[in-house]
């Protein structure tokens, strides 16, 4: 069975690398011992930002190429399949940091993503940061969270500077709290009302609150989520189609293939021939 690699570091296994809370290295320091070409793998706990300061790279990130030209940033959560192509004259770091971590400090996670534009910010606190953990001093684990948070907020002011302002009251929190739910349980439950429940409002409110937000309903929040991933392993992996479906929570590879219709038009043979082949 071969799956979509997952890495500790890419090229190390779990046992292989150091498992410190954070850990930072050139861009040039492990993809020229892949001649500049990193295969399309992912973390299981692992959450990096990488940041291009000059030469360019191609990377696909869940399935979807991005150019990476100088002062571009992008953002890896766990789970999220990528891959790069480095000229060979790239510079800039990557650094990663445990997902857990990232979620312990109680900001709102990020999202993968690659950011063009507004990252001096972004670029400051990777700085900081990563001089914090080069020379350790009196109170540096509350330095380093700190600088952490920092990192955080400035990913978030450039990831709106970007995008359409949001609303931040109640409804968005409840809102955001739902969709981290679905990319922790999407595997166990497709159940809006399962999700409602560990919210702490109806799944008739939840509903009404995606559709006021996000423009689609909460079901279609779940299965767009469990379509990425279907995605995902139909493109990279070597899984076969009734285990990628068995991974999804689908017992009955009948019912796998037509939710693959349904949502892409194509049964999941022939999708995952037809994004291969292109």
């Amino acid at each position: 069975m071969n799956s979509i690699p997952t890495y500790a570091l890419y090229g190390e296994t779990d046992g292989e690398a150091r498992q410190d809370w954070l850990h930072w290295e050139t861009i040039q320091a492990r993809s020229r011992l892949h001649d500049y070409r990193i295969a399309p793998h992912r973390h299981d706990q692992f959450f990096q930002v990488l940041y291009l300061t000059a030469g360019q790279a191609e990377m696909t990130l869940d399935g979807d190429d991005h150019l990476l030209l100088p002062e571009s940033i992008a953002v890896v959560t766990a789970g999220t399949v990528h891959g790069y192509a480095f000229s060979t004259d790239v510079r800039g770091m990557v650094v990663t940091l445990m997902e857990r971590d990232i979620v312990g400090l109680g900001l709102p996670r990020p999202q993968a993503m690659v950011i063009h534009r507004n990252c001096q910010e972004v670029a400051m606190a990777l700085g900081r940061l990563t001089a914090e953990a080069d020379r350790p001093g009196a109170g540096h684990d509350l330095a380093m969270r700190a600088h952490l948070m920092l990192l955080l907020v400035a990913l978030r002011r450039a990831d709106v500077a970007a995008t359409p302002p949001q609303d931040t009251g109640r409804a968005a929190h409840l809102v955001a709290r739902f969709r981290d739910l679905v990319e922790q349980q999407f595997r166990l439950s497709r159940r809006v009302a399962d999700y409602a429940d560990a919210v702490g409002i109806s799944h008739t409110h939840l509903n009404r609150l995606c559709r006021q937000r996000l423009g689609r309903s909460a079901l279609d929040v779940i299965e767009q989520r469990v379509a990425l991933e279907a995605r995902r392993q139909l493109l990279f992996s070597n899984l076969t189609i009734k285990q990628i479906g068995a991974d999804l929570g689908y017992d009955d590879p009948a019912y796998f293939s037509r939710f693959i219709t349904r949502m892409f038009g194509l049964p999941p043979a022939a999708l995952r021939e037809q994004m291969r082949r292109h």
